[in-house]
């Protein structure tokens, strides 16, 4: 058995893709409209070999805004160092929803408040501010 992907509705592909394209740095791996059923499937992925994807479905018609994300739990990413791609991403407008006060993990939320893991790669880096004294925001 191999994973493939995680689909996520989302209620803005636009904003969508920004935050997991231009925010975090994942890559199109293919994007298909299907007018006869009125949606749009993006999938992403880190653009490795073989790497899993994230598959976006944006419904054209959808007339409610869907539950919040959180129900399924989360993504995880790992990155090369936590703190700064924190930093990036903050000064990209994302909460930081849970700083990396450890040096090993973080979490944000997507627009459409799917709540995204950070982990370091390898061991923990040491604690460093302005990340061990920023408190938690909202959910995560």
């Amino acid at each position: 058995m191999k994973y493939l992907h995680t689909m996520i509705r989302v209620q803005n592909l636009e904003k969508a893709l920004h935050f997991f394209v231009d925010v975090l740095g994942l890559q199109v791996s293919r994007k298909k409209d299907y007018p006869e059923g009125k949606f749009t499937l993006v999938f992403l992925s880190t653009g490795e070999e073989n790497a899993s994807e994230i598959e976006l479905t944006y419904n054209w018609d959808q007339a409610e805004a869907y539950t919040v994300g959180r129900n399924f739990g989360h993504l995880a990413y790992e990155v090369d160092d936590i703190y700064d791609f924190c930093e990036k991403i903050q000064s990209m407008g994302v909460v930081i929803s849970r700083p990396p006060r450890d040096g090993r993990m973080a979490f944000v939320r997507s627009p459409d408040s799917i709540s995204i893991e950070l982990l370091q790669k390898g061991n923990p880096l040491p604690p460093k501010e302005p990340w061990v004294s920023m408190p938690n925001t909202g959910e995560w």
